[in-house]
C-alpha cells in the first residue's frame, strides 16, 4: 500500500447529498488498480487523539491513471465526509491505497449482472467501464437502486453506454418513487427475482446495504450457483 498526494481538481454536486471529487495525482503521478477497490483517508475526529481511518471506492475506470474519482455521500457529523466535503479546488489531499478484495475478476465467458444500491455504484461503475473496455461483447447488466427522483445521477451516462454498447442493460428502480417517474419501481431484489431466470452463466457483484446484499444473495443462490462477490458499504 502506498501513500499518494493528489490535488482537487473538480468538483460536482451531483444530487442533495451525493458528491463527485476527482482527485489529480501529484506525488507519485499515477495510481494502479483493480477495478473495485479504494483508497483510505486519514482525517481527524473531534474528541479522537488520532486520526481515522475511512475508505472510499474509486469510481474511475484504472485506465485513468492520473486522475481518481470519487463519489460520496454526505453524512452529518460523519468524519469521512465532512472531511472530503470541505475539501475545495485546488486543494491537496493524501490517501493511502489501493487495497480491497472487491475487484472485477477474470470469470471466463459467464455474463456478468452488476448490483447497486445507493452510493455503492462507485465501486461498480469501474468494473463496469473497465469491462467495457476490455471485453465489449461481454453481457452486462446492471440495477441500481435509489429512493426517490431527487436521488438520480448518472442516468446519462449509463444510456449513452447502452447505446454505444448493446450487450449493456441497465436499470435503476426507485423504492420511493414520486408521481411522474417511468422507470421500474421497488427494491432491486425484486428485479434481481423478476428479471434473472438463469443464474449458471453469470458472475455476480453486489455493493450496497447488508440487508440487500443478504436478500439477493439468497434470492441467487435460490436459482442456481454462480460466483458472488460482495461489498458492504453500509448496514
Amino acid at each position: 500500500m502506498y501513500t499518494f498526494t493528489a490535488e482537487v481538481s473538480r468538483i460536482q454536486d451531483l444530487t442533495h447529498d451525493v458528491r463527485e471529487i476527482e482527485l489529480r495525482l501529484l506525488e507519485p503521478a499515477g495510481i494502479t488498480f483493480k477495478p473495485g477497490q479504494f483508497v483510505s483517508f486519514e482525517v481527524p475526529k473531534e474528541g479522537q487523539p488520532r486520526p481515522l481511518t475511512r475508505p472510499y471506492s474509486i469510481a474511475s475506470p484504472p485506465g485513468e491513471r492520473e486522475r481518481i474519482l470519487l463519489v460520496l455521500n454526505l453524512v452529518q457529523g460523519g468524519p469521512g465526509s465532512s472531511y472530503l466535503f470541505g475539501l475545495r479546488v485546488g486543494a491537496r489531499t493524501s490517501f493511502k491505497g489501493p487495497a480491497g478484495a472487491f475487484y472485477l475478476r477474470d470469470d471466463g465467458g459467464r455474463d456478468l449482472l452488476f448490483v447497486a444500491t445507493g452510493t455503492g455504484i462507485a465501486p461498480i461503475r469501474s468494473m463496469i467501464l473497465a469491462q467495457l473496455q476490455r471485453a465489449p461483447d461481454r453481457p452486462i447488466t446492471l440495477f441500481w437502486g435509489l429512493r426517490s427522483q431527487r436521488d438520480l445521477y448518472w442516468q446519462e451516462e449509463w444510456a449513452a453506454l447502452a447505446t454505444a454498447h448493446p450487450n449493456f442493460s441497465v436499470a435503476t428502480t426507485l423504492s420511493r418513487p414520486e408521481p411522474g417517474w417511468q422507470g421500474a419501481c421497488g427494491r432491486v431484489t425484486t428485479l434481481v427475482e423478476e428479471r434473472m431466470s438463469f443464474v449458471n452463466n453469470l458472475a455476480v457483484y453486489l455493493c450496497g446495504g447488508s440487508g440487500m446484499i443478504k436478500d439477493v444473495t439468497a434470492r441467487l443462490q435460490a436459482k442456481g450457483l454462480c460466483p458472488i462477490y460482495r461489498e458492504k458499504y453500509y448496514d
